[in-house]
């Protein structure tokens, strides 16, 4: 046997030649039990025993016989999801484990959940009608759970990963056409925010990226924009500022004379509201705002968005389809697909190629020209 200090447990080699590692940890209900671990050689037992010590020192409740998928839930959601994740994530997960998680699958206990369990769970809810994806976010966040469940060693397997989520038929994208594009942005000309739809067609920003735009991030003399922040509403939160939606989406973006002219005018329209409203105007540094100054809440922008459409006359699309309609346009002038993925901020070409490889026959077309042309002359 390792002798070991007071409160670090003890090691012991077992008949059988494997090595064990036992000390008291905490439940969830505050009291403590006598738990082993396993290993094949003393200094992984000893590492072993040490994770367990720590994680009982920092007070994680390792009694995985006390714990269900509810109560491990609510450790979850408040020792590991809220003190590291964004405020959109955190509100996800709360209420997709309030409404769909711990009602099915909340009295069965942790160690004890099956991939049958999941897999019901899930059929039920297509069955109740909920889309695709509204499923896949279902599947998602019991994933995410579990895969930290065995990393606290309460559960051997993620059960979850070993059920097939399902897949939903991908819809092709329709964003606006060149002539339609034009029709709109010609129509909306005079409204007050015609520089966020120029800039959503000219540039693929998302939502968030545009209602989340500083003027601190736009260098109109060296034309680029820097995207660095994202603007969205979170249940429980409100407004939330933070980062773009991943690394990628952290990206500079040339920006094309006809776009430094549309901000120079808009810039100049935002220096006569903010003078004829003061002293109510809120200086936000925000590019896009509402008369006060203040950042554009997203549902009154899409009204904004559908009455401006109706009066143009073009087909109806989300501001989001503007961003496809960007990458539409670059494509079909002969982009390279890799270039339109660092100006939308994909994180994998792939993503490009899926979205948009309908309108890239021209592309395909000018690829097999290239080859009758280093080709032809050897027949």
């Amino acid at each position: 046997m390792s002798r070991r200090s007071n409160g670090e447990g003890s090691v012991y080699r077992r008949a059988d030649g494997r090595w064990t590692g036992a000390h008291y940890v905490l439940r969830p209900d505050g009291g403590r039990v006598r738990r082993a671990v396993y290993a094949r050689t003393q200094r992984e037992a000893v590492a072993k025993l040490a994770q367990l010590v720590a994680k009982t020192a920092a007070g994680v409740p390792l009694a995985v016989e006390a714990w269900t998928v509810e109560s491990y839930a609510s450790h979850w959601m408040g020792h590991v999801v809220a003190p590291r994740l964004r405020p959109a994530t955190i509100s996800s997960y709360r209420a997709t484990l309030r409404l769909h998680i711990v009602p099915g699958l909340g009295r069965y206990p942790l160690r004890r959940l099956t991939p049958t369990h999941v897999r019901a769970l899930l059929a039920a809810k297509q069955e109740a009608g909920l889309s695709v994806r509204s499923v896949q976010i279902i599947h998602s966040t019991l994933r995410a759970m579990l895969a930290e469940a065995m990393r606290d060693e309460l559960v051997e397997r993620n059960v979850a990963a070993l059920v097939r989520a399902p897949r939903a038929e991908q819809v092709e994208v329709q964003p606006w056409t060149p002539e339609e594009a034009g029709i709109f942005l010609r129509s909306a000309r005079e409204d007050r925010l015609y520089a966020l739809f120029a800039v959503g067609v000219g540039l693929g920003m998302r939502r968030g990226e545009l209602l989340g735009l500083q003027w601190a991030d736009v260098d109109l003399d060296r034309r680029v924009v820097h995207v660095r922040h994202n603007a969205q509403r979170v249940y429980g939160y409100g407004m939330v500022f933070g980062p773009p939606k991943s690394a990628n989406s952290r990206r500079d973006i040339p920006l094309p004379a006809v776009t430094v002219r549309v901000l120079e005018e808009h810039r100049k329209r935002q220096e006569s509201e903010r003078a004829a409203m003061e002293p109510y105007w809120q200086d936000t540094g925000l590019v896009f705002t509402t008369t006060i100054g203040t950042v554009i809440e997203p549902r009154n922008l899409a009204r904004v968005l559908d009455a401006l459409i109706a009066e143009a006359g073009v087909r109806r699309i989300r501001l989001h389809d503007m961003r496809h309609t960007c990458a539409s346009l670059l494509l079909a002038q002969g982009v390279p697909a890799r270039v339109v993925m660092e100006v939308l901020g994909h994180s994998q070409l792939g993503i490009t190629m899926n979205l948009y490889s309908h309108v890239m026959p021209s592309a395909l077309r000018e690829a097999a020209d290239a080859i009758d042309r280093a080709l032809g002359g050897q027949e």
